[in-house]
């Protein structure tokens, strides 16, 4: 699913954000390579079979949307019998790669032994690996998600070795410790020793808003492999950029430059695949692309969020984007560094 040599942008998951109808709507970009599932959380029992297919339900057709993006399963925990087993039933569903999750940084998630929390045990991050690459056949890639560390950027060097000594195909590394959350500063340089070090394939993520955050973080890491998360969404344009750089997508990543972005087309696209997944999605259609609007509001350059914020039907929410004057027009923002 990914080799060192060839270039590859990989879609994040977030919790809530990037379910089935998303990750079809970002396949349809040809700009993804692929993308990483929701984590589905391995907990007292192991979940089901109907459980994954539930919770990702491209595993029924190949593991890849109805747009062809391939889609990864994550899974989350600290048993290592139930994480192997659980890895185990993901395959028997039809997952074709499994990642384990150790960056998650949601109190809720390492109050219970999962996520981020497993960044403080080294050893077990290589049994937890060592678990799920012995439990699912040698052709199911098997990689890990990383923060920096708990507390200290220092600790990702002990953490990346314990999960490639596990057996881990490529490690993705998110440039902040669980300390951070989400705030500044990202450090980019540490994935780069990591990557000289154990000579595996390593993502960076983190903290790439523009074209020219790419290139720095690029720069400083060497990886040609990369994630994007909360800016693929808070600018549309963003992934197809990037994907144009790397070399990468399909003709139409790699026509000529878009500048502007209506959003309208991509709302319509959402509301498509969300009615196409869910039966009955009723009002949290509506909730889903207000979700959206608003984290390209936060992040992103995004300014009508106050027309549609009040919008009670899909109709109201339209004709206030409709109403209007630029602020539905994403300007290409390669020299605009986004807010953190």
């Amino acid at each position: 699913m990914l080799e060192r040599d060839v270039p590859a942008l990989i879609l994040a998951p977030m919790d809530g954000i990037t379910d089935a109808p998303m990750r079809a709507l970002q396949g349809e970009t040809g700009a993804f390579t692929f993308a990483v599932s929701e984590f589905l959380r391995v907990s007292i029992e192991v979940p089901p079979r109907r459980v994954f297919l539930r919770h990702i339900p491209e595993l029924a057709h190949g593991a890849r949307t109805p747009t062809g993006l391939p889609v990864q399963v994550q899974i989350l925990g600290g048993d290592a019998g139930r994480m192997a087993a659980a890895a185990a039933v993901a395959c028997e569903a039809g997952a074709t790669a499994i990642d384990i999750n150790f960056g998650c940084p949601a109190p809720t998630v390492n109050r219970h032994d999962g996520g981020a929390t497993l960044l403080k045990h080294p050893s077990r991050i290589r049994e937890l690996v060592a678990a799920v690459r012995t439990a699912v056949p040698r052709e199911i890639a098997v990689s890990a998600k990383l923060r920096l560390g708990w507390d200290s950027i220092d600790d990702i060097h002990t953490n990346a070795e314990m999960a490639a000594e596990g057996g881990a195909d490529w490690l993705t590394i998110h440039a902040r410790t669980r300390a951070q959350g989400y705030k500044p500063p990202v450090y980019w340089q540490p994935i780069g020793v990591v990557r000289e070090r154990l000579g595996l394939p390593v993502v960076a993520n983190g903290d790439i808003w523009t074209l020219a955050d790419f290139r720095q973080c690029r720069e400083e890491t060497g990886c040609s492999h990369f994630m994007l998360g909360r800016s693929a969404l808070a600018n549309p344009l963003l992934a197809s950029q990037v994907s144009r750089e790397l070399g990468i997508g399909s003709e139409r990543t790699l026509s000529p430059i878009e500048t502007l972005c209506d959003w309208i087309p991509h709302l319509q696209r959402l509301v498509h695949w969300t009615e196409f997944y869910i039966d009955d999605a009723g009002r949290g259609t509506l909730l889903r692309l207000k979700q959206w609007l608003r984290l390209a509001s936060t992040f992103g350059e995004f300014t009508a969020f106050d027309l549609i914020k009040r919008a009670q039907t899909l109709e109201e929410l339209f004709d206030g984007l409709a109403r209007a004057d630029d602020p539905i027009l994403l300007r290409d923002t390669e020299l605009m560094p986004m807010q953190p």
